[in-house]
């Protein structure tokens, strides 16, 4: 499965987010750290879920960071994240 699938179940199990938008960008860091032939290392991810209420941007991040620990470990270089609550992204 394609580390972008992953991202996409594991942060849809963790958060039921109603927006979710995973993009590869590893080809952008190409000649960069964590970069590697194949790419699937570099990834840009807007979420937005009622589970984000009253965390810090911080926490939102741990907690995303948290539920992709395998994929870290596991050649997952870079997130570019915004996270938000539907009232932040103007949905609710």
């Amino acid at each position: 499965m394609a580390v972008a699938d992953t991202i996409r179940q594991k942060l849809t199990a963790a958060f039921a987010p109603s927006v979710l938008a995973v993009a590869d960008e590893s080809a952008h860091h190409e000649g960069h750290a964590g970069h590697r032939p194949g790419g699937e290392t570099h990834f840009n991810v807007h979420i937005v879920s009622d589970a984000f209420t009253g965390l810090t941007r911080v926490e939102r991040q741990r907690r995303i960071h948290a539920a992709l620990d395998a994929e870290f470990r596991g050649g997952l270089h870079a997130l570019s994240l915004k996270a938000q609550t539907p009232a932040e992204a103007g949905r609710g």
